[in-house]
Formats: structure tokens, C-alpha cells, sequence
């Protein structure tokens, strides 16, 4: 329960950081939310949980998660926008580890983070209590995080990535740039500043030096919510931002240029707005992930790091857009 409470101390979400006292300075009826309630997965998630067997075969859903602690050799809870690389980056894990059972949760970096403090999940109102053995973010800070709870103390940089503009196939709204979505004929779908790393560590920084981060958030901080008549902030972004522009519910929505090449292979009239380098940050965008020091699991864990340094790793990232790590960014070194 220490490590819990300690972690929940490292990281920075906006409802948990006047749970970080001490138990001896709390008073009892002010206590903070107990760590044992386990975070929760949105509804409709099914196909961000899944199972890949050692026999080839894929399990989904709430099935998946059931028994992903007690059948899967190895467990990665990785940034969501991965998830439609995942079958071919696992299917080539596995030809390298014959016979091995690989669970996979794509979900918000951060809600993988709010989950690993409170030691699980609960979905469609039932409870999965369990840990991951790898986890990866689209930001360090999350895994120094880890770091100062004790439950990670290695790194490596395995992926980049940069931002773009998705629009309505054809662009009927003409949007150009950053600066269109304040215009009042624009309904925008962005990723929640809460759990969404797109949005807490990248786009946000960008719609605030263009000067319209207070008119587009109205000064909320949340998920799954209507922020002004113009705007939504997501749950799960990359599927929910496709959905609600082909549904004529939004316009446009800060995206990975990799979630407009999937929607766009999953058949969405879709196009997308190429964004200048000070916007799309493709020189900033890193994915790091590291192995759990205290999981049972810690040498499959840290074979599967080692995997993504491999030739069949890199093509199977490239093939859907991601941008290979270097050499030296692959290789594993203490968190800072």
C-alpha cells in the first residue's frame, strides 16, 4: 500500500494532488480516495484488450482482460495510439518467442498510469485487479513517475511520432492550420487534457502559444465532456475523433499523423492537415517504455525491450507510419 500511495504522490492528475499527504496530516474525514478503487476503462473498449495466445489465436474484451494476469506470458499496458500496429509488432514478437501468450492494453498513457497506481481496472462494472510487466508513454515524465514509487528504473526511446489536423474527407471547412479551430463555424474533437499524453504534454502547449487554449477549454479540465458549443474532449481520442467527423458531430481534432493513416485504412472519409514542425512537434514526440522492476515477469519483459531494437520490430512500427528510433536512442539507460 506504501508504493501506491507513494506513486500516487509522483504523478500529477489533477484530482489526486491533494492526496499526497501524509496519513499522520490528513484528517480522517478528509481522507483522498482509497487506491484500491481501480481506474476505469470507457465503455466500448473491446478491441484496445486483447489476448494473443501462444497458438495464434486473439482473445478480446472483457474475456481478455480476465485472464491476461493469469494466461499471458507477458503484459503491455503501451500508449494507445498503437493499437492497430500491435497484431504485426506481437505476431512478430512471437515468431521470435514460438509458443509465448502476449497481453496487450492500448489505452491514454495516462489512465494506464492512474491504473498502475490503483493496481487495476474495472470494466462494464466488473473488477480486474493486476499489473502490467512493460509500460510505455508518449512522455517520460510519466515513468519517472514509476521511478520515485520504485516500481521502474530503466528506459529506452523506441518510437516517434508528430501531430496533424484531421478533417472531414475533402476538407469542406478548409481548415488550414492551428488557428482554425477558434474559428466559431469549427466544431473540434481534441484529446482530453486529463489522461490523453496527445493533449497534457504536446497539443496543449501548441493551442496555448497560438493564444487559444482558454477559448477552446473554457477552463475545464476533463474527459468525455463538452467544453464549449464548439468543443469535445475525448475519452479515447484516436477512435473517438474519426467517429464523431464522419457522424457530422465535429469538424476537425488534433490527431497522430499515424491515426489518420489507420482511420483512413479502416475506410473513414477522412483527410487530413499537415501541421509546420513548431505545431506537429515531430521533433519533440518520443515513446518511452521500460519493464516493471518488481513484476514476476521482468526477464520476458525485458526480452520484449530488447525485441524492439530488432529489424522486425522497426518494419513492423514503420508500416503504420511510426518513425523508428536510433540506434542509441533503443538502448536502455536509467530513468533521470
Amino acid at each position: 500500500m506504501r508504493i501506491l500511495r507513494l506513486l500516487a504522490c509522483a504523478i500529477v492528475l489533477p484530482a489526486m494532488v491533494a492526496g499526497c499527504a501524509t496519513e499522520a496530516e490528513k484528517p480522517a474525514a478528509k481522507a483522498a480516495q482509497p487506491a484500491t478503487k481501480y481506474a476505469a476503462i470507457p465503455k466500448n473498449k473491446d478491441n484496445d484488450l486483447k489476448l494473443f495466445q501462444g497458438d495464434g489465436r486473439v482473445v478480446k474484451g472483457a474475456e481478455a482482460l480476465g485472464r491476461m494476469q493469469r494466461d499471458a506470458d507477458v503484459i503491455l499496458w503501451l500508449a494507445g495510439n498503437q493499437f492497430f500496429a500491435m497484431d504485426d509488432v506481437v505476431g512478430a514478437f512471437q515468431k521470435q518467442n514460438p509458443g509465448t501468450s502476449v497481453g496487450v492494453i492500448t489505452l491514454p498513457p495516462g489512465l494506464l498510469l492512474r491504473a498502475i497506481q490503483r493496481g487495476g481496472w474495472t470494466y462494464n462494472g466488473k473488477s480486474y485487479p493486476g499489473l502490467p510487466d512493460v509500460y510505455a508513454s508518449v512522455n517520460l515524465g510519466h515513468l519517472k513517475a514509476l521511478k520515485k514509487a520504485g516500481l521502474m528504473s530503466t528506459y529506452a526511446i523506441y518510437l516517434h511520432n508528430e501531430m496533424e489536423l484531421m478533417v472531414a474527407q475533402g476538407n469542406p471547412k478548409n481548415i488550414k492550420g492551428i488557428k482554425d479551430l477558434a474559428r466559431p463555424d469549427v466544431r473540434t474533437s481534441l484529446p482530453n487534457p486529463v489522461s490523453e499524453g496527445i493533449m497534457r504534454f504536446y497539443g496543449r502547449k501548441v493551442l496555448e502559444r497560438h493564444g487559444i487554449w482558454d477559448q477552446i477549454s473554457a477552463g475545464k479540465l476533463c474527459a468525455s465532456c463538452q467544453t464549449t458549443p464548439n468543443n469535445w474532449f475525448t475519452a479515447v481520442h484516436h477512435r473517438e475523433t474519426p467517429e464523431r467527423i464522419q457522424d457530422g458531430r465535429s469538424d476537425t481534432g488534433i490527431v497522430w499523423v499515424t491515426e489518420t493513416m489507420e482511420a483512413k485504412r479502416a475506410g473513414a472519409k477522412v483527410d487530413s492537415v499537415r501541421l509546420p514542425p513548431e505545431d506537429s512537434l515531430v521533433n519533440e514526440v518520443s515513446y518511452a517504455i521500460g519493464a516493471m522492476t518488481q513484476s514476476p515477469k521482468k526477464a520476458l519483459a525485458d526480452r520484449y525491450i530488447r525485441f524492439l531494437a530488432t529489424q522486425e520490430a522497426k518494419q513492423a512500427y514503420s508500416k503504420y507510419g511510426f518513425v523508428n528510433a536510433s540506434a542509441d536512442e533503443l538502448r536502455l539507460r536509467p530513468i533521470p
